[in-house]
């Protein structure tokens, strides 16, 4: 069978439809159709059924596009085999992140990554909610992802490589009446005026953490998802949020965090990648000095 059909097998299992692995793969969906034509031929047969509009995989295809998974795999782990011998890891490296993950690790890594000649990072920031962090790594070698609990990746075929736990602060106006707490109940925050996230973004389930605590609905009067924006609000004394310490720690001096207790509130953060992309000396590379960065990031904040 031939290696590149399969591939376009396994983006279908991946992306769910055949225009997607079109967009994905620069072809056009008649031409993808056509591939996967010929590699159900060649495998003797059917490997896509037509449900309604779209197309999806038969139980055969499912079966084939995990073997097309563990060829790429393998022709990766060849390649970084030869690269190793011949070579120090070189080329691009396309990585993707949320905003407070780039201003905590990119710096670093880019400055890191500039001492391998040949190497490069191509980063870009990205804010979807936390369940598409995933469908990122289709188009990304390495992913930076949070979440709020560490084993949110499981399931996905994806290699998760763990960086740094990071607490949730709550985020008070410098003259807020808690300001000099030195940690917070959920009952001291009953009343308040919120500055939120939008649906399903990471931090909300803070507030519903709270809300099965107290008992009482958590007051939410604007969303951002732009955490400097949220920032501005509450030191200008508009309310108060929930935002990551080692991102806003000191970030305004109209604006104190003060950590919250009875409530696990911390986000996971982790590197996502596909396990062919994951056997590249560059991304080893890369992922690596994610992995120092952010364990020199932790510990100037001193952890958790």
């Amino acid at each position: 069978m031939d290696v590149k059909r399969l591939e376009l097998l396994r983006e279908l299992a991946e992306r769910g439809s055949i225009a997607a692995v079109a967009r994905a793969t620069h072809r056009t969906p008649s031409a993808v159709s056509q591939q996967l034509k010929v590699l159900e031929k060649e495998a003797g047969v059917a490997l896509t059924e037509r449900i309604g509009r779209g197309v999806v995989l038969t139980g055969s295809g499912r079966v084939l596009a995990q073997t097309a998974t563990d060829v790429a795999v393998a022709l990766e782990r060849a390649q970084a085999v030869w690269d190793d011998f011949v070579a120090t890891p070189q080329g691009e490296v396309t990585l993707a992140t949320f905003p407070t993950g780039g201003q905590m690790l990119l710096p670093g890594l880019l400055r890191t990554v500039a001492e391998t000649p040949g190497l490069t990072v191509t980063a870009t920031d990205h804010d979807p909610s936390i369940r598409e962090f995933a469908d990122l790594a289709g188009d990304h070698d390495v992913v930076v992802a949070h979440s709020s609990e560490s084993r949110s990746w499981r399931g996905r075929g994806l290699i998760t490589v763990p960086l740094l736990t990071e607490p949730l602060d709550i985020a008070l106006p410098a003259d807020h009446r808690l300001a000099g707490r030195a940690s917070l109940s959920p009952g001291d925050l009953e009343g308040e005026n919120w500055i939120g996230v939008p649906s399903g973004f990471p931090f909300e389930w803070v507030y519903t953490e709270i809300e099965r605590v107290t008992g009482s609905p958590v007051r939410i009067s604007q969303r951002f998802s732009d955490t400097k924006v949220t920032e501005a609000l509450v030191g200008s004394g508009l309310g108060i949020a929930v935002l990551p310490r080692f991102t806003a720690k000191e970030a305004r001096d109209d604006m104190v965090l003060v950590p919250l207790e009875s409530i696990r509130a911390v986000r996971y953060v982790s590197a996502l990648m596909r396990r062919d992309r994951a056997e590249r000396p560059s991304v080893r590379r890369v992922v690596d000095s994610l992995r120092a960065e952010a364990t020199r990031v932790a510990g100037l904040h001193g952890g958790v």
